[in-house]
């Protein structure tokens, strides 16, 4: 069974502030759906809506020491 989080449930996960998940809602840019007026999030959507933000960013370059 689909572990379902609130929108509390999931600012802690993220280690955001719910104002955040709030504005990525009104952008679209997490997955969620509504039950009554309250929004709820699949945990294995989160996760892969994580997984896929992750593969989106590029590499960092690796770090050059400082020349001399």
């Amino acid at each position: 069974m689909a572990t379902v989080l609130t929108l509390e449930d999931v600012a802690q996960y993220l280690h955001v502030h719910p104002s955040t998940v709030y504005r990525l809602l009104k952008n679209c840019s997490i997955p969620a759906f509504k039950v009554g007026s309250d929004w709820r999030f699949n945990q294995e959507s989160i996760e892969r809506w994580i997984k896929e933000r992750e593969a989106e960013r590029p590499l960092a370059a690796p770090a050059t020491p400082p020349s001399r």
